[in-house]
């Protein structure tokens, strides 16, 4: 292989290659190839590692007369930030958040748009609706439980309660204090309350860890080369949002405060109205009239202020911050004063009125994502792009799934806990002893059998084209091993696996079709609902006994469906935290759906990127100005995202020291079509510019990695043709044993790899500074003892 440092006479200064891995993660003695490695700089959830030889490998001899030995390799260097996203057990329970985490990323697939300021702005209002929407779907959830279900429905019905010892003592057939219904939502208020709680300590904590992690500097003049109009990514705020999380949170903390509240005080509210003096009803209609004022303020900050990215925003609004929870925690807290208020005559019967309230909240999530459905495909237009996913109809279809996980999760819920305090019996059947959860929820539990029954067709459909592409590929597989005596078998694996990678490319067909059947069986619902007042079975009992048949058998698998949906999500959370290879494997679903800062959901799991872009961006800068040196910043998968990122935020004089090489990644083929505002076509062609050089490598059989696309007449190419694989058909000299179809995995086992390498540290520039022996990179902490 060609050596990497220059000749003596034309010293092209330090090396290093900068690793950053790709998704679930990985260890740096894996990364490194060495037992022995060290951390040189960062913490314990993400850190920069060398091989343990290595530690101070880039830094020259104290004596410049003592000539030193050149290096066929640069100096590699491990970037592990696996633990940002499945570091400790409790990371697992993220996986409840999985809806706020959707709905953030309709936020970022907004289509690429020329001009268009004011509908760029509306979509992002909508979002953080759609956003805002789910925390009051959330908290209205366990107001169900908690105060319908069980405070009023269970502890009011003697069948119900008789034999839960738990609930004796607010049991309406026992009498005591407890046992008015005011007094027992008061009590049962403290569930929700505790949630919102919960989800506001939860995103401070993380808030403070990530958000608050601040990014390289600008420079202090402008560079003469530096484009005038900086992509999104390279803006100096982007991967800063603190002051924005700070007043999401503020705005959702304070509407899960007020979503119990109005559950308590519309209770009361509505005895008072009928069978009060006018002393308690004048008291309900005045908390009443504040909770909708306190509403409409939430809805005015959640509205009113988007991200600051074009500058490094370090306020914090702390009047919002503050006073805005503090103040609906304090209605709330009038309103479970005025819900226990002595009222002797009050009992509680059949339900709270959450059909009106669900209904309410669902049809709000539809006429929002209609509404995206409108401004996107209107911004689309302005700069179509054919590779976009879609057609820009991608963020409304996520906002949508959002919303469906949402109300499979808290319906989920509902169901469950209906059918344990019942036993059983049947909540809202005869023989039941409570009338259950709302009528909505049953019904849209019923449309989950017909929409499994259209995805179940259209991977029928799926399975049959990726095995007609199977058989079309063999001969494609055969002309790429020419010479080879043809294997009718291996031949067929391999074509399988490609065309198996190629089911990536079909996800936009997927999620249009999932999303669609979503919003109109879920319309249905809630017509079916609002119509009839009845679950579908009662709703259909009249019905011819096939329509009849049909609509039991919806309701009964959906009941079970639904609560087994949250079953499951409860058991993988539980697993992952007490099996860490399993807690892997759920961080991989974060490390793609948590690249993107918290723009739209407060609650949604951490932006890691906000930690690693920084810590790359720093590495980069100051190892640049330290040693004067050439840098390669290596990234798979994932890790390719991140060194993109990490390169676009990087001042132009150290840009112009680095090169880029990403191999297996997903920068054009799925954020390039999905988030094309932001890695879009030209903005990977403004990528090519500003880096001094790039190399993309990839692989047919790879079904997340794939070509960038970046072309240019007067630079080399930044796609390497495709890469074989295997690396051999058959048995050969070097490959005795048949070569396993790699996949996404193990691109520097190709030879590819290491030549690639080669030539762009090549194509750098020699150092530029006087090479002074700067001082040593320590490993951190005392002993300096290795991590392997």
């Amino acid at each position: 292989m060609p050596r990497v440092t220059p000749s003596p006479d034309d010293d092209g200064g330090p090396a290093l290659e900068l690793l950053v891995h790709g998704v679930g993660g990985t260890t740096p003695q894996e990364m490194l190839g060495d037992p022995r490695t060290v951390r040189v700089t960062g913490d314990e959830t993400a850190a920069m590692y060398r091989r343990a030889d290595d530690v101070e490998a880039d830094v020259p001899p104290a004596d410049p007369d003592d000539p030193e030995e050149p290096r066929d390799l640069p100096v590699p260097e491990a970037y592990v930030w696996c633990n940002l996203t499945s570091g400790n057990g409790a990371r697992a329970l993220w996986l409840l958040l999985l809806p706020f985490m959707v709905a953030n990323l309709a936020h970022w697939m907004q289509p690429n748009t020329a001009g268009l300021k004011k509908t760029v702005r509306v979509y992002g209002v909508l979002v953080r609706l759609v956003a805002l929407s789910l925390t009051v779907l959330l908290v209205a959830a366990a107001c169900e439980v908690a105060l319908d279900l069980t405070a009023w429905q269970c502890a009011g019905s003697p069948d119900c309660s008789r034999d839960k010892s738990w609930l004796g003592f607010a049991s309406a057939a026992q009498g005591g204090w407890w046992a008015q219904p005011g007094r027992r939502l008061a009590l049962a208020a403290l569930a929700p309350a505790a949630l919102t709680g919960l989800l506001w300590y939860l995103s401070h904590r993380t808030w403070s860890a990530y958000e608050s992690q601040r990014p390289l500097p600008p420079g202090a003049e402008p560079d003469p080369d530096e484009p005038t109009e900086r992509p999104a990514l390279g803006l100096p705020g982007f991967w800063y949002g603190r002051r924005l999380v700070s007043r999401l949170r503020a705005a959702h903390t304070a509407a899960g405060f007020l979503t119990v509240a109005a559950a308590l005080a519309g209770a009361g509210a509505r005895y008072d109205r009928r069978a009060s003096g006018p002393l308690l009803e004048s008291f309900g209609w005045a908390i009443e009239a504040s909770l909708a004022a306190g509403a409409a303020v939430v809805v005015w900050v959640v509205c009113r202020r988007g991200r600051s990215e074009t500058r490094l925003d370090l306020k914090l609004d702390g009047a919002v911050v503050t006073l805005l929870p503090g103040s609906a925690l304090a209605l709330l807290a009038l309103s479970m004063l005025y819900a226990a208020w002595s009222r002797p005559g009050w009992e509680s019967g059949g339900r709270l009125p959450g059909d009106f309230t669900f209904g309410v909240i669902a049809l709000a999530q539809g006429a929002l994502v209609v509404g995206l459905a409108v401004v996107a495909p209107a911004m689309y237009r302005r700069a179509p792009d054919a590779r976009t996913a879609m057609r820009g109809f991608g963020g409304p279809a996520v906002a949508m799934l959002a919303c469906a996980l949402g109300g499979v999760m808290t319906g989920g819920v509902a169901q469950r806990v209906g059918d344990w305090l019942d036993g059983p019996g049947t909540p809202g059947e005869e023989g039941g002893s409570i009338e259950g959860p709302p009528v909505l929820l049953t019904w849209q539990a019923s449309v989950i059998p017909p929409l499994l029954v259209v995805l179940f067709a259209l991977g029928a459909v799926l399975a049959v084209r990726t095995w007609r592409a199977g058989r079309a590929l063999a001969a494609e597989v055969e002309a790429d091993y020419p010479g080879e005596d043809p294997d009718l078998a291996r031949t067929r694996r391999i074509a399988r696996i490609r065309a198996r990678a190629s089911l990536t490319d079909s996800a936009p067909s997927i999620l249009g079709v999932t999303s669609a059947a979503t919003l109109v069986l879920g319309a249905a619902a809630l017509v079916g609902a609002w119509t009839t007042g009845q679950v579908p079975g009662r709703a259909a009992a009249d019905a011819p006994d096939f329509m009849a048949s049909l609509a039991q058998t919806a309701q009964a698998l959906g009941s079970w469906m639904i609560g087994f949906g949250f079953i499951l999500f409860c058991t993988w959370g539980r697993r992952a935290y007490r099996d860490p290879a399993a807690r892997r494997t759920i961080g991989i679903l974060w490390d793609v759906g948590t690249f993107w800062p918290r723009a739209a959901h407060p609650f949604a799991p951490p932006c890691y990127a906000e930690r690693a872009v920084p810590d790359l961006t720093w590495r980069m800068a100051t190892w640049t100005d330290r040693t004067g040196g050439r840098l390669v910043i290596s990234g798979h998968s994932q890790g390719s995202v991140l060194s993109a990122a990490a390169v676009w935020q990087l001042p132009p004089r150290t840009r112009r020291r680095v090169a880029l090489l990403t191999y297996g990644s997903p920068l054009e083929r799925l954020y390039g079509r999905w988030f094309p505002l932001y890695f879009g076509p030209a903005c990977l062609d403004g990528l090519r510019q500003e880096v001094h050089c790039w190399r993309n490598l990839w692989r047919p059989t790879d079904p997340i990695g794939g070509p960038v696309r970046v072309t240019s007449a007067t630079q080399p190419e930044v796609d390497r043709a495709a890469l074989k694989d295997p690396l051999a058909y058959g048995r050969t000299r070097e490959q005795p044993l048949p070569a396993p179809v790699l996949g996404h995995s193990e691109y520097q086992a190709d030879p590819a790899f290491d030549e690639e390498r080669t030539a762009l540290l090549d194509r750098l520039p020699p150092a530029t500074l006087p090479r002074q022996r700067p001082e040593a990179v320590r490993p951190q902490g005392s002993s300096g003892r290795s991590s392997g």
